[in-house]
């Protein structure tokens, strides 16, 4: 009787080793994915920072392009360090208010920005600066 209860006492252990390790294993999972997703969302965040900032300067290389010709077009795509973005054809919305709608476009891996910027023709002000999901 006395090696039987020693066998069982070795089952019930050794069982209970298992279901804590299991239970350590899982729990430990758990937390280390959320740290995992929380790295791609960080991630995500500075990717749309840097589209943000080639579409910024490729209005602002359309402001200064209008504010040294008049009749800029835009249509072209501009080189930014390593990246490019896009000045979609620059629309003059009242000719004699001389008021410029620019559109531009940048994308930094799966980031995309589309930024849609009016401006005054006589001040070069900003009359509005929005983004826009699509053109």
């Amino acid at each position: 009787m006395n090696k039987r209860h020693t066998k069982q006492s070795g089952f019930v252990a050794l069982m209970t080793a298992i279901v804590l390790s299991l239970i350590i294993i899982l729990i430990t999972a758990t937390l280390n994915q959320s740290g995992f997703f929380a790295r791609y969302i960080a991630l995500d965040s500075e990717y749309k920072e840097m589209s943000v900032a080639l579409a910024e300067a490729c209005i602002d290389n359309a402001i200064l392009r209008i504010i040294s010709d008049e009749t800029y077009g835009g249509n072209e795509t501009l080189r930014v360090g390593d990246e490019i973005c896009t000045i979609r054809p620059v629309q003059i919305d009242a000719p004699s208010a001389g008021m410029y709608t620019i559109e531009t476009q940048a994308a930094f891996n799966e980031a995309t920005t589309n930024l849609r910027v009016v401006i005054d023709g006589n001040d070069y002000s900003i009359e509005s600066w929005t983004e826009v999901q699509s053109f």
